[in-house]
């Protein structure tokens, strides 16, 4: 889907209604905004944060939980105080 768009004064961009349809966001909604490549690429933050846990996913053995690790971690240190 392409559109062209005006940037308005002090920089703000209007994201076109079917864009933002297509992206289910609403007023209000975070996006995070890349610059990759030369060009601006928005991220609904939902849609961003499934990125990062698949990203991060590929390091974690199967099976083991970041979240019981850093309560373990976290019990330990507490423990040596």
């Amino acid at each position: 889907m392409e559109t062209r768009v005006q940037i308005r004064s002090g920089g703000r961009l209007v994201v076109p209604v079917k864009l933002r349809k297509a992206l289910n966001i609403k007023a209000g909604d975070e996006v995070v905004v890349l610059l990759e490549n030369g060009s601006i690429r928005l991220i609904p933050m939902q849609q961003a944060v499934n990125l990062a846990q698949k990203a991060v996913k590929q390091y974690v053995p199967k099976g083991v939980s970041l979240v019981g690790e850093l309560i373990k971690a976290r019990r330990e240190e507490a423990r040596a105080e």
